[in-house]
């Protein structure tokens, strides 16, 4: 029963960190494809305010958290850039979480 008591806190405490790990994992993937999706829009549209809509749209709520730049230039065949920066608190049920950005950058080439 001793063994079992020491054993039970360390266990739990390693499930906690990988399901911690695996949440941010999956949020930068999502914030990946957030960028992603925002450098699409910006190289096919010359309005950069919808660039900054389809990225917050890719990231569903967590977009009204999001800090999105767009940088794209009049010329065609320039390259347009759109990053996206996400605030995430790690572990926020213990000790009121660790705050982290988690941030993703996309070019794409504007084709008009």
């Amino acid at each position: 029963m001793v063994e079992f008591a020491l054993v039970v806190p360390l266990v739990l405490a390693l499930v906690l960190g990988l399901v911690e790990v695996a949440l941010v994992a999956r949020t930068q993937l999502e914030v990946v494809n957030a960028a992603r999706e925002g450098a699409r829009e910006a190289a096919a549209s010359p309005d950069p305010s919808d660039a900054v809509r389809a990225a917050r749209a890719a990231l569903g709520e967590a977009g009204t958290n999001a800090r999105v730049s767009v940088r794209r230039p009049d010329v065609v065949g320039r390259l347009a850039e759109v990053r996206v920066t996400l605030p995430y608190r790690v572990a926020a049920p213990l000790l009121g979480g660790i705050g982290v950005e988690i941030t993703s950058k996309a070019v794409m080439r504007v084709e008009r």
